[in-house]
């Protein structure tokens, strides 16, 4: 087996990705080696045989481009514990009991999330499993995405027939006012504001204009729930 000096996975997965330019912000030496730890450097037909060639920084490219970071046990471990207190905080910051509107506290969703046996994917963005956690924790407690609080202003023209194409993706109309023009504050589903806008955007053809009053509807003063 060949291997490269020792480095830094964080500088390994960066040249992995190509967006490390100069090896030598990279590697700590050119060289190939049989065992790094003993300082064994390979043998020249082990490494022309390997590669193809003797050209060490040439080797050194292809064991960035086409080789894969070992990771010890230990530092996959704490990856993933990092990883599933990352996604606890997501889902404690987007979340809320939707009876009192209070947000739950991040130990108390890594609780949660341990009660259902929720196994962390490093593969996948610690946002998307926010959102597949949400989803599992649905089917075990009080809790929902927070809602966000919108105003918008539409021409008096469009009003009535935006209005009624917007109602599906409102959760509650706030207060509506109708004079020379439509005002409306509602809270919505953060998943619908892309919609929303751009809905209000083409039927209005820029005229109607929408503001985030609030990303989260959560009760003013209240603590968090444990």
């Amino acid at each position: 087996m060949l291997y490269l000096d020792n480095m830094s996975p964080t500088n390994l997965t960066s040249k992995i990705t190509k967006r490390e330019k100069d090896l030598d912000e990279v590697l700590q030496t050119h060289s190939v080696f049989t065992n790094v730890s003993k300082g064994q450097v390979a043998k020249k037909e082990d490494v022309l045989k390997a590669f193809g060639t003797e050209e060490q920084t040439e080797i050194c490219k292809q064991i960035l481009s086409k080789g894969e970071l070992q990771v010890s046990e230990k530092e996959r471990s704490t990856q993933l514990e990092q990883m599933f207190r990352d996604i606890a905080t997501i889902v404690a910051d987007k979340c809320v009991n939707p009876e009192t509107k209070r947000p739950y506290t991040v130990n108390l969703i890594e609780r949660a999330m341990k009660d259902i046996h929720y196994s962390v994917k490093a593969t996948k963005s610690t946002k998307q499993q926010a959102l597949e956690v949400i989803k599992q924790l649905k089917e075990t407690m009080q809790i929902e995405r927070a809602h966000m609080r919108l105003r918008f202003i539409l021409p008096a023209k469009d009003g009535k027939r935006l209005k009624e194409k917007l109602k599906p993706l409102i959760k509650r109309v706030e207060s509506e006012d109708f004079g020379q023009e439509l005002e409306i504050v509602c809270l919505i589903d953060p998943g619908c504001f892309r919609d929303i806008d751009e809905l209000i955007r083409c039927e209005t053809k820029g005229k109607g204009t929408l503001e985030v009053l609030s990303l989260k509807e959560v009760e003013e003063g209240d603590e968090k729930l444990e």
